[in-house]
């Protein structure tokens, strides 16, 4: 039996859990550094006098960031590793976000967050690619929806911290605790292994042979000590050129249409929720609250989303929650009582958060190994410059005649034209391996 034979049949076990814990807390700070800046804006534009347009860029420029650290952090991971990426990126975004906090000026605050993008954007892609290559087959879409579930921890971290630390201690102290993930890397760089397709991609067999023989320890399987490698394919440079080939036209096609519809709306909606909320006549104390609560709701998303993703499939979960993300926030742009703002908004962190998981559940099942991470990263990054667009557009519309109704009926339409291609162009990989997604 191949190295990864033996390494796809190996059953969900205590390794399998403890690289979710440890890859989903990475991915918690991430969240976490992400979440700050949504609310520590209302403050820091009261401090600044900062315009809505202003505003704005603070929002796009930390994603033009991520749109070039997906990019560049993904080649790297097919170059040089998942792990190294991993704890690379982690340290640059948390000791640039603590630098945010004694930022003297707009511009260099600009310059920093776009640092802190870069790190964010270019762990993001390697994470997901990292646990998707462990995960068994059959378990795989449930335990990246749970990995990217940690998102929401660290954006509840985040209204945490802003909740409790803003009105005291003002918004710089914000970005300090975003710089304590830094510490984490040492424990990662200690734990995590490399992973074993890599490994085997760059023809380190023997290495790759020792990691699944500690995993069949540990799950108390039979070991095999036999040093047998899987049948190679011509090892040549990820390029570009690759993910555009006819075999990965459409669904590279797919992919980048659904991120930079998923993203435009995720980080229109909720790097700005705080401030519209704030202009919609709430105290910034009052929106701390209820954001806090739509943010307790995406956890319930996540779980709901992981349970579907391996029972119906990543297709029709993802165009049932991108559906039902737009409708809700439809009706969240109508307005109405604090009930209702708040029944509406937390549906519509529901829904959007789950399809988030999806995604990044999706996303890297549909390359090989070689061009994995790439493949990955750059449709992140084309969902980052969805990013970049959206907050740019909600402040050119509330500087101008767009009011809060119009600003979600434009989100309400997007996720709904995205649901609508993912399912009638989208391809099922629900119970497939990898190799048999990517042939």
């Amino acid at each position: 039996m191949d190295i990864i034979s033996r390494l796809e049949r190996i059953p969900v076990g205590g390794f399998h859990y403890k690289l979710l814990l440890i890859t989903g807390l990475g991915w918690m700070f991430d969240a976490m550094d992400t979440g700050i800046i949504a609310f520590v804006l209302p403050s820091l534009a009261k401090a600044w006098g900062l315009t809505s347009t202003e505003m704005g860029y603070i929002g796009s420029i930390g994603l033009i960031g991520m749109a070039l650290g997906a990019v560049l952090a993904g080649t790297a991971a097919d170059r040089l590793g998942r792990k190294k990426m991993f704890a690379f990126t982690l340290v640059l975004y948390s000791i640039a976000t603590g630098l945010c906090g004694i930022a003297w000026n707009y511009e260099s605050l600009l310059i920093l967050r776009f640092l802190v993008g870069f790190g964010l954007g270019g762990q993001l892609p390697v994470a997901v690619t990292l646990v998707s290559e462990y995960a068994p087959p059959a378990s795989r879409g449930k335990f990246i929806v749970l990995l990217e579930s940690f998102w929401g921890l660290g954006w509840l971290a985040a209204a945490l911290i802003a909740y409790l630390l803003i009105p005291h201690y003002g918004w710089q102290m914000a970005f300090f605790i975003g710089a304590i993930p830094a510490l984490y890397v040492f424990y990662l760089w200690q734990w995590i292994p490399e992973s074993v397709r890599y490994l085997l991609d760059k023809g380190e067999v023997d290495q790759a042979h020792a990691i699944v023989r500690r995993i069949e320890l540990s799950a108390g399987l039979p070991v095999d000590n036999r040093v047998v490698a899987p049948p190679q394919q011509e090892v040549s440079w990820a390029a570009f050129a690759d993910i555009w080939s006819p075999e990965f036209f459409k669904r590279t096609l797919v992919l980048w249409i659904l991120w930079f519809g998923i993203v435009f709306s995720y980080y229109g909606i909720f790097t700005w929720l705080p401030s519209l909320m704030v202009g919609q006549g709430y105290t910034v104390l009052k929106t701390f609250e209820y954001v806090l609560i739509m943010t307790l709701a995406q956890l319930p998303g996540y779980f709901a989303a992981a349970y579907l993703v391996d029972k119906i499939g990543r297709r029709a979960t993802l165009g049932s929650f991108l559906a039902l993300s737009a409708v809700s926030a439809y009706f969240f742009g109508q307005g109405g009582s604090p009930a209702l703002v708040l029944l509406w908004g937390s549906l519509m962190s529901f829904f959007n958060l789950g399809a988030w998981g999806v995604v990044y559940t999706y996303t890297p099942e549909l390359y090989p190994t070689r061009i994995r991470a790439l493949g990955s990263g750059w449709a992140a990054a084309v969902g980052r410059f969805g990013g970049i667009l959206a907050p740019t557009v909600v402040g050119y519309m509330l500087a101008g005649q767009g009011g809060f109704q119009m600003i979600f009926t434009m989100f309400t339409a997007v996720m709904l034209a995205v649901g609508v291609i993912v399912w009638l162009a989208g391809e099922e990989t629900k119970g497939k391996t990898l190799d048999e997604i990517s042939r």
